[in-house]
């Protein structure tokens, strides 16, 4: 029952992508730690349900490695907003 909106924007020399959603959102405690690898936000859930702990990670590095950078704001029971941003490429 969630949504999910992307959107971009140029801001000078870089695009900028932004991914919200209306999601139950990460905690504050969690938030520092969500872009190390195989970090869970919830420990209960198994790997077959709940992922391996590897997608922020990849991301980040792919960001990394297209000399850009990935954040993220987020509030518990409102949702989070991923926000991507790389060089254009000229």
């Amino acid at each position: 029952g969630g949504e999910i909106k992307v959107g971009m924007s140029f801001e000078g020399k870089m695009v900028v992508i932004k991914i919200t959603d209306t999601g139950i959102g990460i905690s504050p405690k969690d938030l520092p730690h969500i872009f190390k690898r195989f970090y869970r936000v919830d420990k209960a859930r198994s790997r077959a349900s709940g992922g391996s702990g590897l997608g922020l990670s990849i991301a980040e590095q792919i960001a990394k490695s297209h000399k850009g950078e990935i954040r993220v704001e987020s509030e518990v029971g409102k949702g989070s907003t991923f926000t991507v941003i790389l060089p254009i490429a000229l």
